[in-house]
């Protein structure tokens, strides 16, 4: 294992440097060539300008033939990926490594407001998957893989080996993870920096100054940056997802919605240019205290809109960029107008602008730790652990409390998947009803009497019936139990039909709904089969799960992901 986490380490460092390059020659072909054709400045206003907000349209419309050819891979985000690695044993197909990658380079390269972590992480991820699956492992161990591919990616970005290690154990894995698994990790994230230093030299993509803090009395005011921050997170988290499902639900041809969205993003960024890209560069000039508050507030709003329109209108990217460009701008506005209010303190809106970046990416993605060593290592201050620990630790607690999930998880609470469940909930919620159930269901008619009832259990080894009408619909259930419970004249059995004595309030599932919701009605009634029914009028008979088929189920899908599909 050790062996496969410096393999799956020093890829993971390449895979950085291939991706980055790809942005890179995207943003001259695409970018650089158009303002330099059409003798654009970003920095200075012309009526040229106006041009620039059709870069990230062009992206878009780079990124439709990749939605033809291969949706199935653009589909699902990071949050596919982590539903995959934590409930369907990291089993990642390959082809998307080129796809994804692709598409969420041209995203990047043309203007779009995202971030490059995501993706790279999937890269890292996809090829910690395949050695898994050549080498036939299980799926525990392929997932252990992945997450050293994940963290190769985040730490070779950024030059932060710690940052990689705990990305992946908190934000991957969940902070579910065995010391053996550490381990790997960390020795993945340990060679993809070493293999980045070595191609890129030993920066960062955030260049800091460095920090300082000029009285302990600023503590209060980091504590207060945290609360802020922390609000506005879980602002931005709602923010992103009413965004994305307002474009959802607009009636135009989903292939055209990348080109639209670009659009509106370029109109936005002939104002507000630094909402392009990453925005890393202009990162840098915050974190120098260089531009005025009233210009860094409005980009706290530019950047929201911006980056949730970008990726809901299905250009891919990732959201760790634009966490810690919003962070950058709230904590640097909000560092001017402390400076403003205590004129005579020693303080540096910089410094806040840098504790803010770790403050938003903590309480956006719940993941503190992360944000804390990624700060730490790109600063190589310890002057900065104690603001950044408090900021940070406060910001998640009050974004918790606003906002249950992250900003890679709302979507599949959605879908009612919830990945800090245990690990058997999640195996059952990661399997199908119908999958499972059984399509042989033994049905009796309502209008059968109690004494043809009788002779037919003895035919038979169940003990609940589903009760059909002539129509064959669901009308209610009868068991074994309600018939022994009730005594009857022989004269009376060829005279009572069972649907009086049968339940007519029945708990039913979908084959839609996964084994755990299907568990949990089962054991809300304390019954051993759940018929399973149509969605729209409950009453369809598709099928029939029992307490048996679940257990069973499960058992099977245990067995898979710890000794792989091979050997099961």
């Amino acid at each position: 294992m050790i062996v496969l986490a410096v393999i799956v380490g020093l890829l993971g460092g390449l895979g950085n440097y291939l991706f980055r390059k790809t942005i890179e020659l995207i943003h001259w072909v695409v970018v650089e060539q158009s303002l330099e054709l059409f003798d654009i400045s970003l920095e200075d206003w012309s009526t040229q300008r106006i041009l620039v907000m059709f870069l990230p349209a062009i992206g878009g419309l780079l990124v439709i033939p990749l939605w033809m050819l291969f949706a199935k891979d653009l589909k699902g985000g990071f949050a596919g990926f982590l539903v995959k690695v934590n409930l369907k044993g990291a089993k990642l197909p390959f082809r998307p490594l080129f796809t994804k990658g692709l598409a969420s380079a041209i995203t990047l390269g043309t203007g779009g407001s995202a971030g490059q972590e995501g993706p790279i992480a999937v890269i890292g991820g996809t090829i910690g998957s395949q050695f898994g699956k050549i080498f036939k492992m299980s799926g525990d161990r392929i997932k252990v893989l992945v997450a050293c591919g994940a963290a190769a990616g985040v730490a070779a970005t950024f030059n932060a080996p710690l940052a990689g290690v705990f990305f992946a154990t908190e934000i991957v894995l969940l902070s579910s993870f065995e010391v053996a698994s550490f381990t790997s990790i960390v020795i993945a994230s340990g060679m993809a920096t070493v293999v980045s230093r070595a191609l890129l030299g030993n920066i960062s993509e955030v260049v800091t100054p460095p920090y300082f803090m000029g009285s302990f009395w600023e503590i209060g005011l980091y504590v207060l940056l945290g609360l802020l921050i922390g609000a506005l997170a879980a602002g931005f988290i709602d923010l992103h997802y009413r965004i994305k499902d307002r474009i959802d639900a607009i009636k135009i041809p989903r292939l055209s919605k990348p080109i639209l969205g670009g659009l509106v993003v370029g109109m936005i960024g002939i104002g507000l240019p630094q909402v392009f890209g990453n925005g890393y560069e202009f990162i840098g000039s915050v974190l120098i205290g260089h531009h005025p508050w009233h210009l860094l507030a409005l980009l706290v709003i530019a950047k929201m809109v911006a980056t949730s329109i970008t990726l809901g209108s299905g250009m891919p990217g990732g959201l760790f960029a634009p966490c810690l460009f919003l962070g950058a701008v709230a904590g640097g506005a909000y560092g001017h107008v402390m400076e403003f209010i205590f004129p005579a303190a020693d303080l540096s809106a910089g410094a806040y602008a840098l504790v803010g970046m770790g403050a938003f990416l903590a309480a956006a993605t719940h993941a503190p730790m992360t944000a804390i060593f990624l700060l730490f290592e790109i600063t190589d201050s310890y002057q900065v652990i104690v603001p950044i620990m408090l900021a940070c630790v406060i910001s998640t607690s009050i974004a918790r409390h606003l906002k249950k999930d992250s900003l890679e998880t709302v979507e599949l609470s959605r879908l009612g998947i919830d990945l800090e469940a245990g690990k058997e909930r999640n195996i059952m919620k990661g399997i199908a009803v119908g999958d499972v159930m059984s399509h042989r269901v033994e049905t009796v008619p309502e209008s059968m009497t109690l004494g043809n009832f009788a002779k037919f259990i003895e035919e038979t080894h169940h003990t609940n019936f589903p009760l059909v009408d002539e129509l064959g619909e669901l009308t209610g259930i009868i068991s074994v139990q309600d018939f022994m419970g009730v005594v009857f004249d022989r004269e009376l059995m060829d005279l009572v039909v069972i649907k009086e004595l049968a339940t007519k309030d029945v708990i039913t599932v979908h084959a839609e709904e996964n084994l755990d919701t299907a568990m949990r009605k089962i054991g809300y009634r304390n019954i051993e089969q759940l018929p399973v029914v149509d969605r729209d009028t409950h009453r369809q008979l598709y099928g029939i799960i029992s307490r048996r088929d679940m257990v069973s189920a499960y058992n099977r899908a245990l067995m898979t992901r710890t000794l792989g599909d091979d050997d099961v």
